[in-house]
């Protein structure tokens, strides 16, 4: 599977009943700190499905390339990667990758820029 990037890593979560904010809060401290300032990591972001229930949540953070995921999490880079506190609060989740080399556009909306 050859990639040019970058790379999306799509980490979707069915949290248990009522852990959906717990879980977005270890997003915003956690996940966010095992991909921050990470050779190749680009930035992240995260949250709720809007459709099909509050208990989906994602996270996804952006890379270089699939070598600089597979860099990161190792020979498990196919797989969730679950700290510590997150397995109580999961009913189940997946991680997927997409390369995104044939269509990326990120409007700049801290500027306003949305071309």
């Amino acid at each position: 599977m050859a990639t040019d990037g970058p790379l999306l890593r799509v980490f979707e979560v069915r949290a248990k009943p009522g852990c959906a904010d717990r879980l977005l809060e270890k997003f915003a401290t956690t996940s966010a700190d095992v991909v921050r300032g990470k050779p190749g990591n680009l930035g992240y972001y995260f949250g709720r499905c809007v459709q099909g229930g509050d208990d989906v949540v994602v996270f996804v953070s952006v890379w270089t390339d699939l070598n600089a995921v597979k860099a990161r999490f190792g020979l498990d880079w196919q797989s969730s990667f679950l700290p510590a506190g997150y397995a109580d609060l999961i009913d189940d989740c997946s991680v997927r990758h997409f390369d995104m080399c044939s269509g990326w556009h990120v409007a700049n909306l801290v500027s306003g820029d949305t071309d």
